[in-house]
């Protein structure tokens, strides 16, 4: 993840020239930046919005959308960077304008060719990575449910006999559209979730969910890995990555969420 804070808490279009490129890695076309030479990691980065710079992690941003992304405009209605300046009648025009295309968008993308998708390109990437190397993951919103299905036991690999996670670690922030228990059963490796108090693409609720499934397989006797959740407050929906900056709040949600990330990796990779 990035070192750099303020190109991650942009979250929209800005000035100036991306100082990675664009590769084709594993049959994707993958934005990568970062430490080439003597990378401490890969990060593997499921971000909408931004892209990472980093120092000592290799930096990995596959298109899994294959040239299909939703629209900034799309975003700038449902996650709008300053929600205090978006009107309600804005909003609600704005869903209604462009919700047919969305709807198209998500359609294309369902659950079970995403993922095919996504883990095509990690079990590749696994069997790349020499062996004793980390891989990380990020993910924010839909990348999130993605993130955390990487380090499930059920997505294990057999690397040279061995059954193998797809990643080392994960990080999921606001993490939408999760099918519980499936999605998050079985974790294989140290996950850190993110959860916004006023969230209203996903409920709070579901954080409290989440541990409780948990607790009951430590309760049946499974050993799991080391698992966090942080709440940020007020925490709305794409509090990571489309945040405002201006707002002491929001601002203070983009950097503790970086040094979420950040502390994460650190310690497990």
């Amino acid at each position: 993840m990035a070192a750099n804070h303020s190109e991650c808490i942009k979250g929209t279009i800005h000035d100036g020239n991306p100082l990675g490129k664009e590769e084709m890695i594993h049959g994707l076309n993958t934005y990568v930046i970062g430490n080439r030479t003597n990378p401490r990691g890969i990060i593997s980065l499921l971000d909408n919005f931004s892209y990472a710079k980093s120092g000592e992690w290799l930096v990995y941003m596959p298109d899994f959308f294959k040239g299909d992304p939703v629209g900034l405009s799309v975003a700038d209605v449902l996650i709008p960077v300053d929600a205090a300046k978006q009107s309600t009648f804005a909003k609600y025009t704005g869903i209604l304008a462009s919700a047919p295309s969305f709807m198209m968008w998500m359609t294309r993308h369902k659950q079970g060719p995403t993922d095919e998708v996504c883990m095509d390109f990690l079990q590749k990437l696994r069997r790349a990575t020499p062996k004793g190397g980390k891989i990380g993951m990020i993910g924010f919103c839909w990348g999130g449910r993605y993130a955390i299905r990487a380090g499930l036991e059920s997505n294990m690999i057999d690397v040279e006999g061995a059954k193998t996670p797809l990643v080392d670690a994960v990080v999921a922030l606001h993490p939408s559209n999760l099918v519980l228990p499936g999605d998050v059963e079985t974790p294989a490796v140290p996950m850190s979730f993110g959860w916004g108090q006023e969230d209203g693409a996903v409920s709070i609720e579901t954080k409290g969910k989440v541990e409780a499934l948990h607790a009951k397989a430590k309760q049946g006797g499974k050993t799991l890995p080391p698992l966090e959740h942080e709440v940020y407050h007020p925490g709305r929906h794409g509090f990571a990555v489309r945040g405002n900056p201006d707002d002491p709040e929001e601002r203070k949600c983009l950097e503790d969420s970086v040094t979420q990330v950040l502390t994460w990796f650190d310690r497990y990779l």
